[in-house]
């Protein structure tokens, strides 16, 4: 009784899905990071609350990009796998 092709694949796209969604952690300590800067700039020159404010969410808006992709790699491996039609 041995593994078949199509449960290996279905396996690898498991761990790689997995694999995929780490990619999360990095905006997340990024956006908390960027989101404390913000709040002491405000703190010390609250007169510039809306120059800060649109910058740091502009950069928050590009950094949570890479979470997004890896969002999306980890859906295509599990339900959208192109890796199955190969055999």
């Amino acid at each position: 009784m041995g593994i078949t092709n199509e449960g290996l694949i279905l396996a690898c796209s498991a761990i790689g899905a997995g694999l995929a969604m780490i990619a999360g952690v990095g905006p997340g300590i990024g956006q908390g990071i960027a989101a404390g800067h913000g709040a002491a700039a405000v703190g010390r020159n609250p007169g510039a609350r809306g120059t800060v404010m649109s910058t740091m969410l502009l950069g928050q808006a590009v950094a949570e990009t890479t979470g997004l992709y890896g969002l999306v790699i980890a859906l295509i491996l599990l339900f959208a796998n192109p890796l199955l039609g190969k055999l």
